[in-house]
């Protein structure tokens, strides 16, 4: 990710992943430019508002960005064969935390592969943010108790999937996160 500030508290951002490029900010003439000089230097393509990059849906509206990983909610319950599970309206209880030191171990492979997957899905759900944070700390030595807690993240997947981040448009910072009635 690269920022340019410009006079009058105006921003360009160019985020860069593989062969994907993001171009925003509120400088439209430094975008402009930045568009010129890339195409100068590179195939590129405009495809125009963005839409969709890295698993991540995004939607402009007048109050702000709405920002959503449904569709990587959906396939990976579908991916681990728990779209048809029974949803889950909590996630995992606090007071049980000392529990979860103790246990039979299971094979380390799929529980990093789980919770790798809810990491990144984190990033746009931060009702799931602290529990995922607990369970990665079992990274490396998981037990029985480690793996339920996440099938049971699962479940509330399964039951929140349009939960969805709004970032307001405003001069202020500021995030509200809500549930899709829709």
């Amino acid at each position: 990710m690269f920022m340019k500030h410009t006079g009058g508290g105006k921003i360009a951002i160019l985020i860069v992943y593989v062969d994907d490029i993001i171009l925003t900010g509120s400088d439209e003439a430094k975008i402009a430019r930045l568009k010129k000089c890339l195409a100068a230097e590179f195939e590129t393509k405009d495809l125009g508002p963005l839409q969709y990059f890295l698993g991540m849906e995004v939607a402009k509206s007048k109050k702000g960005v709405v920002v959503t990983q449904r569709k990587y909610v959906v396939d990976l319950l579908e991916e681990t064969t728990m779209s048809g599970c029974r949803p889950s309206d909590t996630l995992m209880d606090p007071n049980k935390l000392r529990e979860l030191t103790k246990g039979v171990p299971i094979e380390i492979g799929r529980y990093q592969w789980l919770v790798g997957k809810l990491i990144y899905l984190s990033h746009t759900r931060p009702d799931i943010a602290f529990t995922v944070s607990v369970m990665n700390q079992f990274m490396h030595s998981p037990y029985k108790k480690h793996l339920e807690t996440v099938y049971k993240i699962l479940r509330y997947l399964k039951s929140t999937p349009r939960m969805r981040s709004m970032f307001k448009k405003s001069d202020q910072r500021s995030v509200e996160v809500f549930i899709d009635a829709n």
